[in-house]
């Protein structure tokens, strides 16, 4: 039975829906690209499949619109699919479990995907439909832009015409996005050398934190469960026998960790020193979070276990100096745009897996300049303790353009709509614009989208009646033509 059947505007949701059915978190994508390719040729439009499985589909301009300059409507079509601890649920395989909740459309136990899957389910409506009308459409749904845009690189525009583009990868109503920060992902890695060890054996687990995107939220100073972990860790390692077993922190480089735990073995004389040191800094870490992430907690479970292979002294020393030194958080703020971030990191996953630990970051700034000074600062921190240190999924920042007849159509509409006029702003999150900008010579763009919350989480949500608005609001820009 649909969960989405009666809600407006029907055909969105439908899609959604359908979309919501195909597991496409990142890297998982197959699936869905080849569903996308199979409606546009069930609909007889022109359709791309390109290797990396990213979809170009175009449908050519609806009567009295063919001299209309043509008009690129952009999404992705991955999510940062992430699941609450335990749930039985396997996001590889299994579709989602929509449900709602007053206005807001959700996931059961599992982040929703309205990042980006909204934009694939307006494409596919405005598609689909034989009303709408439009200039020629050229819709551009791109692969894996969670884990670094990779789709977005790889693709060929060659075959485009479209010079103006409406991004759909937005999550506040309201406000037209003019410009984004650039970012790349660092990883740390080392091998882990390991020693048999008796003694006591306890899992430390951070928990309770709200996490969030690391773009968009990073700015709230929310706790980073990695980076707390290992500042508990830090305050411990003086016990005798203490060594790290195994760590784990994150789900993706780009959302800031709510969770993380480790198992750690120290002598057994050093238990009660260690539930103490445990108590003091969860109290600490509370009083510092209480306004900004209120509900953090640590957990301390002896285990039955007292012999295992844990991490050498000085691979332990080597975690916890890579753990404690690495900065994360806001680096900079703007200088020309007030309360925007210019330049941030976020420690996303940490992994010690039997021979190896690993350490991913997501670095953003709306300089490239200052992106470079960053990645050359893990750098050298990882050359200090012995680790790799490798960049990858490189993208640039969109700048904002002064002159936009594009963004000012859709000012326009937005006033003549809802009577008041948008916020114009640039974000410190990426956008696939800045990529698809560097390949299309004077393309411009405006990115929007219906208000979400806590995207890239288990509590994602995504407004009902935001949608609805945002719809019409598209249908009014693909309906104006460039002299109205």
């Amino acid at each position: 039975m649909s969960v989405t059947g009666k809600l407006e505007p029907g055909k969105v949701f439908e899609y959604f829906e359908k979309i919501c059915a195909i597991p496409h978190g990142s890297g998982n994508i197959d699936k869905l690209s080849d569903y996308l390719v199979d409606f546009a040729r069930e609909r007889k439009l022109f359709c791309i499949q390109d290797a990396w499985k990213n979809v170009i589909i175009v449908k050519e301009a609806s009567l009295g619109y063919e001299e209309e300059a043509p008009v690129i409507l952009q999404g992705h079509m991955d999510m940062v699919a992430v699941k609450k601890p335990g749930a039985a649920v396997d996001m590889k395989k299994d579709g989602l479990k929509l449900a709602i909740d007053g206005d807001y459309l959700y996931a059961e136990d599992t982040s929703l995907g309205g990042d980006d899957g909204i934009a694939v389910a307006f494409a596919l409506a405005i598609l689909d439909s034989k009303e709408i009308v439009h200039p020629r459409l050229e819709v551009i749904i791109t692969v894996d832009e969670e884990v670094g845009m990779d789709g977005a690189r790889e693709l060929d525009v060659s075959m485009l015409q479209g010079k103006r583009m409406l991004n759909l990868d937005s999550e506040k109503e309201g406000i037209i996005l003019a410009g984004c920060a650039g970012g790349a992902r660092v990883i740390w890695s080392f091998p882990a050398v390991r020693e048999n060890r008796t003694g006591s054996v306890y899992t430390l687990s951070v928990k309770g934190l709200r996490g969030g995107h690391s773009g968009d939220e990073i700015h709230k100073e929310r706790g980073n469960a990695n980076c707390l972990l290992g500042r508990l860790l830090e305050e411990i390692h003086n016990l005798d026998g203490f060594s790290v077993i195994n760590f784990s922190g994150g789900l993706a480089d780009n959302a800031i960790p709510r969770e993380a735990a480790a198992d750690i073995i120290i002598e057994e004389k050093e238990e009660k020193a260690l539930l103490q040191i445990v108590h003091n800094t969860e109290t600490a870490i509370k009083r510092e979070l209480q306004i900004k992430d209120s509900g953090f907690y640590v957990e301390a479970e002896k285990q039955e276990k007292t012999r295992c292979r844990c991490l050498t002294a000085a691979d332990t020393e080597r975690l916890l100096y890579l753990l404690c030194c690495a900065p994360n958080g806001i680096q900079a703020m703007s200088a020309d745009i007030p309360g925007l971030v210019e330049t941030s990191l976020n420690m996303g996953i940490v992994c010690l897996e039997e021979d190896e630990c690993s350490v991913q970051f997501s670095v953003r700034s709306s300089l490239e300049s200052a992106k470079r000074a960053l990645i050359v600062k893990l750098s050298r921190l990882a050359d200090r303790a012995g680790a790799s240190c490798q960049v990858q999924g490189d993208y640039p920042g969109w700048a904002f353009r002064q002159d936009s007849p594009f963004r000012d159509m859709a000012v326009r509409i937005y006033e003549r709509m809802y009577g008041k006029a948008p916020r114009i702003e640039a974000i410190h999150a990426g956008l696939e614009c800045g990529l698809l900008a560097a390949k299309i010579p004077e393309l411009e763009c405006i990115s929007i989208g219906p208000d979400m919350k806590d995207i890239h989480t288990t509590e994602e949500r995504l407004s009902i009646s935001s949608t609805e608005r945002v719809w019409k609001y598209v249908l009014e820009i693909l309906r104006q033509k460039q002299k109205g």
